[in-house]
């Protein structure tokens, strides 16, 4: 479940709307909680670490992930004067140490290097991720938005488990980049952001992709008794890299139709039918 739009950026959740949707999640085997800590403009795992605050016994029933590395500009970081990447020891651990204090958390469980750092010393992020898993601090180490030179860089020097990045019909690019030959290759899990193409499929009613996309998906829905998000999510699920898709919605009600797709077991023959509708050509 992603948390990017349930603060400031997005419903703006008060305390007891957050307690109440991270319950709701939990009945229903949605246990992992994806931040960054640029996300509300570094407000966002604050307000989730208020549920925990009151309710402690709520930690050992979730996982939090969350990302830094991104210097965002904004009132909440005055000392930010431009947009910048820090991959530095320093910055991580102190990212973590942050995140810690907001989250009311004592470990994270995954955390991420948000976006590539051009300037990034793979011995350096390496010695920070051993300091941080050596004090239990944090206990697993991923990526977000990396390319596969780039993973190949940081995994010579300590295990990744995760590259979180664009996925969706949609968004091709991690198929055929190499990404999740990568992930397959080194049994890295790959998370899928905006696994919906960011809710366009549902709207964009006059795009001709969106429109063969629909129009592909409407027998499977009906073979399947199922709605077009849970077709979309078992397309990404289909994949042997065992890709992970990341929930950007607000509504209770959508976390638990999508929850549903991993029930539907596509054929091959189908998941290519929604491919060419989405590049709009046959496969060689």
């Amino acid at each position: 479940m992603g948390t990017m739009r349930l603060g400031a950026w997005g419903a703006n959740y008060k305390t007891k709307q957050w307690q109440q949707f991270i319950e709701d999640c939990l009945e229903i085997g949605v246990t992992t909680f994806d931040h960054a800590d640029i996300y509300g403009d570094y407000t966002t795992e604050a307000d989730f670490g208020k549920v925990l605050k009151a309710n402690p016994a709520l930690r050992d029933k979730l996982q939090i992930i969350t990302k830094c590395g991104i210097r965002r500009v904004c009132d909440n970081r005055p000392q930010h004067r431009i947009k910048s990447y820090d991959s530095s020891a320093e910055h991580i651990i102190w990212s973590v140490e942050n995140s810690l204090k907001k989250l009311h958390t004592d470990h994270i469980d995954l955390m991420l290097l948000h976006r590539p750092d051009w300037l990034m010393n793979p011995e350096e992020v390496a010695t920070a991720f051993d300091k941080l898993q050596d004090s239990g601090k944090v206990s697993y180490f991923g990526v977000s938005n990396f390319k596969p030179s780039q993973v190949e860089m940081l995994e010579d020097c300590f295990p990744l488990v995760t590259n979180q990045v664009e996925i969706s019909l949609l968004n091709r690019n991690s198929f055929e980049d190499g990404t999740l030959d990568q992930c397959l290759t080194y049994g890295i899990r790959p998370q899928a952001w905006s696994p919906m193409g960011g809710g366009k499929i549902f709207h964009a009613q006059d795009d001709q992709q969106v429109i063969r996309i629909q129009q592909a998906a409407a027998p499977l829905i009906k073979k399947y008794d199922a709605a077009l998000d849970q077709i979309l999510l078992a397309w990404l699920l289909k994949h042997p890299a065992k890709i992970q898709p990341i929930l950007g919605t607000t509504k209770i009600e959508r976390v638990r139709s999508a929850v549903k797709a991993i029930k539907i077991e596509l054929t091959s023959a189908e998941w290519y039918g929604l491919w060419q509708a989405a590049t709009g050509t046959t496969i060689a």
